[in-house]
Protein backbone atom coordinates (compact mmCIF):
# COMPACT_ATOMS: atom_id res chain seq x y z
CA UNK A 1 0.00 0.00 0.00
CA UNK A 2 1.27 3.77 -0.96
CA UNK A 3 -0.06 6.20 1.06
CA UNK A 4 -0.55 10.07 0.46
CA UNK A 5 -1.11 11.77 3.92
CA UNK A 6 -2.22 15.59 3.00
CA UNK A 7 -1.82 17.74 6.03
CA UNK A 8 1.71 17.76 8.52
CA UNK A 9 0.06 19.76 11.42
CA UNK A 10 -0.42 18.17 15.12
CA UNK A 11 -2.31 14.96 14.03
CA UNK A 12 -0.91 14.44 10.86
CA UNK A 13 2.76 14.08 12.39
CA UNK A 14 1.01 11.98 15.14
CA UNK A 15 -0.15 10.13 12.03
CA UNK A 16 3.77 9.43 10.65
CA UNK A 17 4.88 8.45 14.40
CA UNK A 18 2.48 5.62 15.13
CA UNK A 19 2.85 4.21 11.13
CA UNK A 20 6.64 4.46 11.31
CA UNK A 21 6.40 1.90 13.64
CA UNK A 22 4.33 -0.62 11.64
CA UNK A 23 5.06 -2.97 8.59
CA UNK A 24 1.75 -3.15 6.62
CA UNK A 25 2.99 -0.24 3.72
CA UNK A 26 5.01 0.42 1.53
CA UNK A 27 5.52 4.17 1.50
CA UNK A 28 3.86 7.14 3.26
CA UNK A 29 4.35 10.50 1.18
CA UNK A 30 3.67 13.39 3.83
CA UNK A 31 2.31 16.70 1.46
CA UNK A 32 1.16 20.23 3.40
CA UNK A 33 1.18 23.90 2.28
CA UNK A 34 4.23 24.33 4.04
CA UNK A 35 7.03 22.28 2.54
CA UNK A 36 8.89 22.72 5.85
CA UNK A 37 6.01 21.21 8.30
CA UNK A 38 6.40 18.18 5.59
CA UNK A 39 9.77 17.74 5.92
CA UNK A 40 10.01 18.27 9.81
CA UNK A 41 7.68 15.48 10.41
CA UNK A 42 9.84 13.30 8.39
CA UNK A 43 13.06 14.41 9.33
CA UNK A 44 11.67 13.19 13.33
CA UNK A 45 11.34 9.55 12.48
CA UNK A 46 13.55 6.90 12.54
CA UNK A 47 12.92 5.18 9.90
CA UNK A 48 15.75 3.21 8.19
CA UNK A 49 14.11 2.08 5.15
CA UNK A 50 12.89 5.34 3.89
CA UNK A 51 9.49 4.72 3.31
CA UNK A 52 8.42 8.45 4.19
CA UNK A 53 8.94 11.24 1.92
CA UNK A 54 7.83 14.84 1.65
CA UNK A 55 6.34 17.42 -0.89
CA UNK A 56 4.78 20.52 -1.03
CA UNK A 57 0.77 20.65 -2.23
CA UNK A 58 -2.46 23.03 -1.66
CA UNK A 59 -5.07 21.10 0.02
CA UNK A 60 -7.27 23.56 -2.29
CA UNK A 61 -5.84 22.13 -5.65
CA UNK A 62 -7.86 19.14 -6.12
CA UNK A 63 -6.28 18.54 -9.71
CA UNK A 64 -2.96 19.06 -8.20
CA UNK A 65 -3.14 16.88 -5.56
CA UNK A 66 -5.16 14.12 -8.59
CA UNK A 67 -1.39 14.89 -10.18
CA UNK A 68 0.47 14.14 -7.21
CA UNK A 69 -1.48 10.96 -6.71
CA UNK A 70 -0.91 9.50 -9.62
CA UNK A 71 2.82 10.61 -9.90
CA UNK A 72 3.72 8.94 -6.52
CA UNK A 73 1.30 5.77 -7.57
CA UNK A 74 -0.53 6.14 -4.28
CA UNK A 75 -3.11 3.52 -3.73
CA UNK A 76 -4.68 5.80 -0.76
CA UNK A 77 -5.13 9.27 0.46
CA UNK A 78 -5.43 9.90 4.07
CA UNK A 79 -6.89 13.51 4.60
CA UNK A 80 -5.56 15.30 8.22
CA UNK A 81 -6.67 18.96 7.13
CA UNK A 82 -9.26 20.69 8.48
CA UNK A 83 -13.01 20.46 7.46
CA UNK A 84 -12.63 22.68 4.91
CA UNK A 85 -10.63 21.06 2.45
CA UNK A 86 -12.50 17.88 2.54
CA UNK A 87 -14.63 18.60 -0.79
CA UNK A 88 -11.13 18.94 -2.87
CA UNK A 89 -9.52 15.87 -1.44
CA UNK A 90 -12.48 13.83 -1.67
CA UNK A 91 -12.82 14.72 -5.57
CA UNK A 92 -8.88 14.37 -5.95
CA UNK A 93 -8.72 10.68 -4.90
CA UNK A 94 -12.04 9.73 -6.88
CA UNK A 95 -10.13 11.30 -9.82
CA UNK A 96 -6.45 10.08 -9.30
CA UNK A 97 -8.38 6.30 -8.51
CA UNK A 98 -7.28 6.01 -5.27
CA UNK A 99 -9.22 5.20 -2.12
CA UNK A 100 -9.72 8.11 0.56
CA UNK A 101 -10.42 8.23 4.40
CA UNK A 102 -10.46 11.44 6.64
CA UNK A 103 -11.57 12.13 10.30
CA UNK A 104 -14.03 15.30 9.57
CA UNK A 105 -16.72 15.24 6.62
CA UNK A 106 -17.65 17.96 4.37
CA UNK A 107 -18.89 20.63 6.06
CA UNK A 108 -22.71 21.84 7.34
CA UNK A 109 -24.77 25.06 6.62
CA UNK A 110 -27.75 26.19 8.90
CA UNK A 111 -30.98 26.19 7.79
CA UNK A 112 -31.98 29.76 6.86
CA UNK A 113 -35.37 30.61 8.54
CA UNK A 114 -35.10 27.67 11.57
CA UNK A 115 -31.62 27.18 12.47
CA UNK A 116 -31.78 25.60 15.89
CA UNK A 117 -34.94 23.30 14.78
CA UNK A 118 -34.51 22.12 11.28
CA UNK A 119 -31.07 21.05 9.25
CA UNK A 120 -29.91 22.90 6.37
CA UNK A 121 -27.06 20.89 4.72
CA UNK A 122 -25.82 18.40 7.00
CA UNK A 123 -22.51 17.31 8.27
CA UNK A 124 -20.94 15.16 4.98
CA UNK A 125 -24.23 15.81 2.71
CA UNK A 126 -22.06 16.21 0.14
CA UNK A 127 -19.99 13.65 0.47
CA UNK A 128 -23.09 11.36 0.50
CA UNK A 129 -24.45 13.00 -2.79
CA UNK A 130 -21.60 11.49 -4.43
CA UNK A 131 -21.21 7.87 -3.16
CA UNK A 132 -22.68 6.21 -6.14
CA UNK A 133 -19.45 7.37 -8.24
CA UNK A 134 -17.13 5.66 -5.29
CA UNK A 135 -19.34 2.76 -6.04
CA UNK A 136 -19.24 2.87 -9.79
CA UNK A 137 -15.46 3.31 -9.73
CA UNK A 138 -14.87 0.14 -7.04
CA UNK A 139 -13.32 2.69 -4.21
CA UNK A 140 -13.58 3.19 -1.19
CA UNK A 141 -14.39 6.45 0.72
CA UNK A 142 -14.11 5.65 4.53
CA UNK A 143 -15.25 9.23 6.21
CA UNK A 144 -15.41 10.00 10.02
CA UNK A 145 -12.01 7.38 10.78
CA UNK A 146 -10.60 9.65 13.70
CA UNK A 147 -11.48 9.22 17.16
CA UNK A 148 -14.97 10.72 17.11
CA UNK A 149 -15.80 10.34 13.94
CA UNK A 150 -14.38 7.15 13.99
CA UNK A 151 -13.84 5.53 16.92
CA UNK A 152 -16.62 6.32 18.96
CA UNK A 153 -18.39 4.52 15.90
CA UNK A 154 -16.56 1.43 15.93
CA UNK A 155 -17.72 1.15 19.63
CA UNK A 156 -21.77 1.84 18.22
CA UNK A 157 -20.95 -0.79 16.02
CA UNK A 158 -19.97 -2.98 18.60
CA UNK A 159 -22.53 -2.32 21.48
CA UNK A 160 -25.12 -3.27 18.58
CA UNK A 161 -23.08 -6.40 17.61
CA UNK A 162 -22.48 -7.46 21.13
CA UNK A 163 -24.20 -5.78 24.06
CA UNK A 164 -27.36 -5.54 22.89
CA UNK A 165 -30.24 -6.93 21.84
CA UNK A 166 -32.22 -3.42 21.61
CA UNK A 167 -31.07 0.28 21.50
CA UNK A 168 -32.91 2.97 23.16
CA UNK A 169 -30.05 5.59 22.88
CA UNK A 170 -26.50 6.13 21.66
CA UNK A 171 -24.71 9.05 23.03
CA UNK A 172 -20.86 9.97 22.20
CA UNK A 173 -19.24 11.70 25.46
CA UNK A 174 -16.29 13.22 25.39
CA UNK A 175 -14.28 14.66 28.15
CA UNK A 176 -11.46 15.27 30.10
CA UNK A 177 -9.20 16.89 32.39
CA UNK A 178 -6.37 19.07 30.45
CA UNK A 179 -4.69 21.95 31.72
CA UNK A 180 -1.53 23.84 29.69
CA UNK A 181 0.70 25.36 32.18
CA UNK A 182 0.95 29.36 31.12
CA UNK A 183 -2.45 29.79 29.15
CA UNK A 184 -5.76 30.69 29.96
CA UNK A 185 -6.94 29.57 26.75
CA UNK A 186 -5.57 27.29 24.51
CA UNK A 187 -7.62 24.67 23.24
CA UNK A 188 -6.08 20.85 22.64
CA UNK A 189 -7.57 20.71 18.87
CA UNK A 190 -7.68 23.42 15.65
CA UNK A 191 -9.63 26.09 17.32
CA UNK A 192 -10.83 26.35 13.43
CA UNK A 193 -12.15 23.21 13.78
CA UNK A 194 -13.64 23.34 17.35
CA UNK A 195 -15.60 27.24 16.19
CA UNK A 196 -17.17 25.22 13.61
CA UNK A 197 -18.70 22.23 15.85
CA UNK A 198 -19.36 24.48 18.97
CA UNK A 199 -20.84 27.10 17.53
CA UNK A 200 -23.20 25.48 14.44
CA UNK A 201 -26.50 24.34 15.30
CA UNK A 202 -26.65 20.55 17.18
CA UNK A 203 -27.75 17.92 15.32
CA UNK A 204 -30.07 15.12 17.27
CA UNK A 205 -31.08 11.99 16.19
CA UNK A 206 -34.63 10.23 16.88
CA UNK A 207 -35.95 7.48 15.01
CA UNK A 208 -39.85 8.68 15.29
CA UNK A 209 -38.37 12.20 14.23
CA UNK A 210 -34.61 11.83 11.94
CA UNK A 211 -32.19 14.57 11.69
CA UNK A 212 -33.33 17.93 14.12
CA UNK A 213 -31.18 20.70 15.58
CA UNK A 214 -30.89 22.50 18.57
CA UNK A 215 -29.51 25.35 20.50
CA UNK A 216 -25.31 25.53 20.90
CA UNK A 217 -24.49 24.26 24.07
CA UNK A 218 -28.07 22.92 24.79
CA UNK A 219 -29.14 19.63 27.18
CA UNK A 220 -26.05 20.04 29.50
CA UNK A 221 -25.62 16.87 31.91
CA UNK A 222 -23.17 15.79 34.10
CA UNK A 223 -21.03 12.66 32.94
CA UNK A 224 -19.16 10.97 35.28
CA UNK A 225 -15.40 9.83 32.85
CA UNK A 226 -13.45 6.56 33.88
CA UNK A 227 -10.06 6.36 35.07
CA UNK A 228 -9.75 9.59 37.49
CA UNK A 229 -11.41 11.85 34.85
CA UNK A 230 -14.41 12.25 37.30
CA UNK A 231 -17.76 14.44 36.52
CA UNK A 232 -17.53 16.88 33.68
CA UNK A 233 -20.72 18.97 32.54
CA UNK A 234 -21.23 18.08 28.86
CA UNK A 235 -23.28 19.84 25.62
CA UNK A 236 -24.91 19.27 22.71
CA UNK A 237 -22.50 19.80 20.04
CA UNK A 238 -22.64 19.28 15.78
CA UNK A 239 -20.53 16.17 15.48
CA UNK A 240 -20.66 13.54 12.51
CA UNK A 241 -21.28 10.63 14.80
CA UNK A 242 -25.14 11.36 14.92
CA UNK A 243 -25.17 11.63 11.02
CA UNK A 244 -23.71 8.88 10.49
CA UNK A 245 -24.75 5.80 13.33
CA UNK A 246 -27.89 5.72 12.62
CA UNK A 247 -27.51 5.07 8.96
CA UNK A 248 -26.24 1.68 9.99
CA UNK A 249 -27.18 1.13 13.58
CA UNK A 250 -30.68 1.11 14.73
CA UNK A 251 -31.48 3.15 17.75
CA UNK A 252 -34.08 5.13 18.87
CA UNK A 253 -31.97 8.32 19.53
CA UNK A 254 -28.38 9.27 19.24
CA UNK A 255 -26.09 12.18 20.23
CA UNK A 256 -22.99 13.74 20.61
CA UNK A 257 -22.25 16.15 23.74
CA UNK A 258 -18.38 17.46 24.64
CA UNK A 259 -17.23 18.46 28.00
CA UNK A 260 -16.41 22.26 27.13
CA UNK A 261 -16.99 23.79 30.97
CA UNK A 262 -18.37 27.43 31.52
CA UNK A 263 -15.29 29.25 30.75
CA UNK A 264 -14.34 27.68 27.21
CA UNK A 265 -17.91 28.04 26.34
CA UNK A 266 -18.13 31.52 27.70
CA UNK A 267 -14.87 32.39 25.48
CA UNK A 268 -17.03 30.95 22.23
CA UNK A 269 -19.63 32.86 22.67
CA UNK A 270 -17.31 36.20 23.07
CA UNK A 271 -16.03 35.55 19.44
CA UNK A 272 -18.95 34.70 18.54
CA UNK A 273 -20.70 37.79 19.30
CA UNK A 274 -17.54 39.45 17.85
CA UNK A 275 -17.80 38.42 14.42
CA UNK A 276 -14.48 36.51 14.94
CA UNK A 277 -15.93 33.05 14.63
CA UNK A 278 -16.72 33.98 10.65
CA UNK A 279 -14.95 32.44 7.76
CA UNK A 280 -16.08 35.43 5.74
CA UNK A 281 -12.87 37.63 4.60
CA UNK A 282 -13.02 40.91 5.69
CA UNK A 283 -10.69 43.58 4.41
CA UNK A 284 -7.81 44.36 6.66
CA UNK A 285 -5.43 47.15 6.76
CA UNK A 286 -1.79 46.60 6.24
CA UNK A 287 1.92 47.99 5.74
CA UNK A 288 1.38 46.49 2.46
CA UNK A 289 -2.34 47.75 1.83
CA UNK A 290 -5.53 46.24 2.50
CA UNK A 291 -5.46 42.63 2.77
CA UNK A 292 -8.76 40.32 2.52
CA UNK A 293 -8.52 38.17 6.26
CA UNK A 294 -10.69 35.71 7.54
CA UNK A 295 -11.66 36.07 11.36
CA UNK A 296 -11.58 32.70 12.12
CA UNK A 297 -8.05 31.96 10.89
CA UNK A 298 -6.87 35.35 12.47
CA UNK A 299 -8.04 33.43 15.70
CA UNK A 300 -6.24 30.70 14.89
CA UNK A 301 -3.22 32.77 14.65
CA UNK A 302 -3.42 34.20 17.48
CA UNK A 303 -3.63 30.97 19.24
CA UNK A 304 -0.63 29.02 20.43
CA UNK A 305 -0.67 25.46 17.76
CA UNK A 306 -2.15 22.57 19.29
CA UNK A 307 0.48 20.32 17.99
CA UNK A 308 3.22 22.33 19.74
CA UNK A 309 1.85 22.29 23.30
CA UNK A 310 2.25 18.81 24.71
CA UNK A 311 4.91 19.41 26.80
CA UNK A 312 2.68 21.73 28.68
CA UNK A 313 -0.16 19.62 29.08
CA UNK A 314 -0.91 17.59 31.96
CA UNK A 315 -4.10 15.09 32.65
CA UNK A 316 -6.24 12.55 30.37
CA UNK A 317 -8.90 12.72 27.44
CA UNK A 318 -11.54 10.55 26.78
CA UNK A 319 -13.48 9.74 24.41
CA UNK A 320 -16.46 7.04 24.35
CA UNK A 321 -19.84 5.95 23.46
CA UNK A 322 -22.24 5.62 25.68
CA UNK A 323 -25.31 3.15 24.99
CA UNK A 324 -28.23 2.06 26.69
CA UNK A 325 -30.80 -0.73 26.04
CA UNK A 326 -31.63 -3.99 26.65
CA UNK A 327 -30.10 -7.43 26.44
CA UNK A 328 -32.03 -10.90 27.10
CA UNK A 329 -35.23 -8.78 28.36
CA UNK A 330 -33.26 -6.94 30.82
CA UNK A 331 -32.18 -3.04 30.66
CA UNK A 332 -28.79 -2.34 30.50
CA UNK A 333 -26.59 0.50 30.23
CA UNK A 334 -22.69 0.90 29.04
CA UNK A 335 -20.26 3.07 28.27
CA UNK A 336 -17.25 1.75 25.72
CA UNK A 337 -14.24 4.44 25.76
CA UNK A 338 -10.46 4.93 25.27
CA UNK A 339 -8.32 7.37 27.65
CA UNK A 340 -4.99 8.73 27.03
CA UNK A 341 -2.52 10.03 29.31
CA UNK A 342 -0.90 13.29 28.08
CA UNK A 343 2.27 12.11 29.91
CA UNK A 344 2.03 8.85 28.51
CA UNK A 345 1.71 9.88 24.96
CA UNK A 346 4.74 12.85 25.10
CA UNK A 347 6.86 10.32 26.72
CA UNK A 348 5.57 7.34 23.95
CA UNK A 349 5.60 9.69 21.24
CA UNK A 350 6.05 12.94 21.50
CA UNK A 351 2.69 13.79 20.41
CA UNK A 352 -0.13 15.19 22.64
CA UNK A 353 -3.06 13.31 23.96
CA UNK A 354 -5.51 14.73 21.68
CA UNK A 355 -4.18 14.80 18.38
CA UNK A 356 -2.07 11.05 19.27
CA UNK A 357 -5.52 9.22 20.18
CA UNK A 358 -6.79 11.31 17.06
CA UNK A 359 -4.19 9.91 14.63
CA UNK A 360 -4.30 6.13 15.95
CA UNK A 361 -7.45 5.45 14.30
CA UNK A 362 -7.00 6.00 10.59
CA UNK A 363 -3.57 4.66 10.72
CA UNK A 364 -5.04 1.14 12.40
CA UNK A 365 -8.57 1.38 9.68
CA UNK A 366 -5.46 1.50 6.96
CA UNK A 367 -3.71 -1.59 8.39
CA UNK A 368 -6.99 -3.41 8.28
CA UNK A 369 -7.20 -2.28 4.69
CA UNK A 370 -3.90 -3.10 3.33
CA UNK A 371 -4.49 -6.62 5.11
CA UNK A 372 -8.49 -7.23 3.28
CA UNK A 373 -9.52 -7.59 6.50
CA UNK A 374 -11.91 -4.37 5.91
CA UNK A 375 -12.74 -4.06 3.01
CA UNK A 376 -15.69 -2.18 0.77
CA UNK A 377 -16.78 0.24 -1.66
CA UNK A 378 -18.84 3.29 -1.97
CA UNK A 379 -18.75 6.12 1.14
CA UNK A 380 -19.05 4.07 4.16
CA UNK A 381 -18.85 5.08 7.89
CA UNK A 382 -16.70 2.61 10.58
CA UNK A 383 -20.34 1.70 11.57
CA UNK A 384 -20.34 -0.34 8.40
CA UNK A 385 -17.09 -2.85 9.79
CA UNK A 386 -16.51 -5.38 11.60
CA UNK A 387 -15.39 -3.98 15.21
CA UNK A 388 -14.05 -6.72 16.78
CA UNK A 389 -10.61 -6.25 14.17
CA UNK A 390 -10.10 -2.61 15.54
CA UNK A 391 -10.16 -2.61 18.79
CA UNK A 392 -8.20 -5.88 18.94
CA UNK A 393 -5.86 -3.78 17.09
CA UNK A 394 -6.04 -0.51 19.23
CA UNK A 395 -5.03 -2.94 22.00
CA UNK A 396 -2.02 -4.43 20.05
CA UNK A 397 -0.95 -0.59 19.28
CA UNK A 398 -0.72 -0.67 22.86
CA UNK A 399 -3.66 1.60 23.70
CA UNK A 400 -6.49 -0.42 25.44
CA UNK A 401 -9.83 0.47 25.32
CA UNK A 402 -12.43 -0.34 28.39
CA UNK A 403 -15.76 -0.94 28.80
CA UNK A 404 -18.17 0.25 32.05
CA UNK A 405 -21.35 -1.05 33.36
CA UNK A 406 -23.77 1.85 33.89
Amino acid sequence: MRIMLVGAGGVGTAVTKIAARRSYFEHMVVADYDLSRAESAVAELADPQGRFSACRLDASDSAGVTAALLEQRCDVLLNATDPRFVMPLFNAALAGGAHYLDMAMSLSHPHPERPHEECGVKLGDEQFAAAHLWEQAGLLALAGIGVEPGLSDVFARYAADELFDEIEEIGVRDGGNLTVEGYDFAPSFSIWTTIEECLNPPVVYEAERGWFTTEPFSEPEVFDFPEGIGPVECVNVEHEEVLLIPRWIDAGRVTFKYGLGDDFIAKLKTLHALGLDSTVPVSVRTDLGPALVSPRDVVAACLPDPAGLGALMHGKTCAGTWVKGAKDGKPREVYLYHVVDNQWSMREYGSQAVVWQTAINPVIALELLATGVWQGSGLLGPEAFAPGPFLDLLTAYGSPWGIREQ
